[in-house]
């Protein structure tokens, strides 16, 4: 029989949040593939489990995930912690869990503390729809393309960030994104955990004068609908009927189609279109 990959929720800052069901796994299983064995020998040590540990990282995630999955398929159980929080959430564990799946292993969570829904909670901002995009791609040309994105996001932002790389992080996304609610949540379940509600305005200016400390999660406001909705209406009042037109034709829609678009994107009636069309066609006509 295969052995069981189990996904252990390991604490974000204080100790007790973990769970019994947690320690009794980390006690019982054969070997546990941790994220950095140097961080969570303090964790193991504080609870006295003796449980052999193996690194399991970002730069051997493929050729140790292939050793893990031979061991799991020899009858050994493996739990996967992380650093801090839920394996698989920004860190390697999600490349594992695909290993396991495709080698038909069991798997199995056993949920705990995540840093990106305590923060959610935490930051007063709405929590039904959100958009969580863990740590910035740190290429250039790929971090403008995620905030491009994100600037048409109409739904709560959920951001992880270094304090040393924060002041920058916040000037971008002013520029961005413009001013929006913003809530930062620093030291997560520790004893000076602190969720300062603010506006990108503000945090920029106020952490280019002060040293942030501590790892960061950004809540932000999503974008404004109505805001964005007059903003593409504007741009398409640049175009003259006939571009508009020709965007939605050259996309495959016929005639009828394209018009019934054009006339959403104005906020006027396909009536209103067809009777423009009728009048710019009967003066190219003379």
């Amino acid at each position: 029989m295969t052995g069981t990959l189990y996904l252990c929720a390991t604490p974000i800052g204080n100790l007790e949040d973990i769970t019994f069901r947690v320690l009794e796994t980390l006690r019982n299983v054969d070997v546990i593939a941790a994220e950095d064995t140097r961080n969570s020998i303090k964790l193991l040590n504080h609870f006295g489990i003796k449980t052999p540990m193996t690194s399991y990282h970002e730069f051997n995630k493929f050729e140790k995930g292939r050793q893990l999955i031979e061991q799991l398929l020899a009858g050994k159980s493996i739990a996967v912690i992380t650093d801090a929080g839920m394996p698989g959430i920004s860190d390697p564990g999600e490349e594992l869990v695909k290993m396991a799946y495709e080698a038909d292993v069991p798997v199995t969570v056993l949920p705990g503390a995540c840093a990106c829904v305590t923060a959610l909670t935490l930051s007063g901002l709405p929590t039904r729809r959100f958009c969580f995009e863990a740590f910035l791609p740190s290429v250039k040309k790929e971090r403008l393309e995620v905030l491009k994105e994100l600037k048409e996001e109409t739904r709560t932002i959920v951001l992880y960030e270094a304090p040393h790389r924060l002041s920058k992080t916040l000037s971008e996304l002013l520029l961005t994104l413009g001013d929006r609610h913003l809530t930062i949540c620093r030291e997560l379940t520790k004893k000076h955990e602190e969720a300062f509600r603010t506006t990108l305005s503000e945090a920029s200016a106020y952490y280019e004068e002060q040293e942030a400390k501590g790892e960061c999660v950004l809540v932000i406001e999503g974008a404004d609908k109505e805001k964005l909705r007059r903003e593409e209406q504007e741009s398409y009042a640049e175009l003259s009927l006939k571009e508009h037109m020709e965007r939605y034709i050259s996309a495959g829609m016929n005639r009828k189609e394209a018009m019934k678009a054009v006339a959403a994107d104005r906020g006027v009636s396909k009536r209103d279109i067809y009777a423009l069309l009728l009048e710019q066609e009967g003066r190219s006509d003379r």
